[in-house]
């Protein structure tokens, strides 16, 4: 089980899907949780706040009201993201821009308004979510996939530079989760993403927040640098 030391926690994205079970989850466990979002607002239990993550002087503010309410970040769990899915050969600049900036560039703006506070407790846990495209790659989801990638470099990246400080940062990569948009496909689509999926079914949004809680907890204080998939074992070897 996840340590049960109570945390400050942090997740953008939190409003609904993945997001929003990564939430309930650390509720659950008797942390103090904020989520970031646009729209909407996240569990019963979390403090909600506005932010866009494409804008720091917007993260920053998050972060003040956060930090004012329940206390210096030690968690954060960088899930916002968006797709724009298309073809490469039509697939706009904007469309690439807008996808990279919001789930790799948001990311980082979320993660480097945490570093300072996380330095000087000498702790800190950051978890990206990533994602099955990252590491398998995916057709129409170019500027997604590249996104998502960016996260496994950031990640090692901020392990060996901040690895000696009580610092962990570690990718989880889900897979097909039954979510909104997953319910949406059609029945044929449905069963044939099942088909090649080792374990024959989709995931639940609360198994990836259960992996989530878990290598945020002290218990995974040793792991840095780690993409954790959540997939069924769809990307083994990826």
């Amino acid at each position: 089980m996840p340590e049960l030391t109570p945390r400050t926690v942090l997740i953008t994205g939190g409003n609904r899907g993945i997001g929003f079970a990564i939430a309930q989850a650390f509720i659950a466990l008797g942390h103090r949780v904020a989520v970031t979002a646009r729209s909407g607002a996240g569990p019963e239990g979390a403090m909600t706040v506005r932010a866009d993550v494409t804008d720091a002087a917007a993260v920053d503010a998050a972060y003040s009201e956060v930090e004012a309410a329940l206390g210096p970040i030690e968690v954060v769990v960088a899930n916002a993201g968006i797709t724009r899915d298309t073809l490469m050969l039509r697939m706009s600049e904007d469309d690439f821009d807008a996808v990279v900036d919001t789930n790799l560039g948001g990311s980082f703006r979320v993660v480097k308004r945490a570093l300072k506070g996380m330095i000087k407790a000498r702790h800190g846990r950051i978890v990206f979510i990533s994602s099955i495209s990252g590491l398998y790659g995916n057709p129409g989801q170019v500027n997604y996939s590249a996104s998502k990638a960016g996260l496994i470099g950031m990640a090692r990246s901020i392990t060996r530079e901040l690895g000696s400080r009580g610092i962990t940062a570690n990718v989880v990569a889900p897979g097909f989760i039954e979510t909104d948009m997953t319910a949406e496909l059609p029945e044929a689509q449905t069963a044939e993403y099942k088909r090649a999926i080792p374990a024959g079914r989709y995931g639940t949004a609360s198994e990836v927040a259960g992996v989530v809680t878990w290598i945020a907890s002290d218990d995974a204080a040793y792991i840095s640098g780690a993409v954790i998939p959540v997939d069924g074992g769809l990307g083994m070897g990826h």
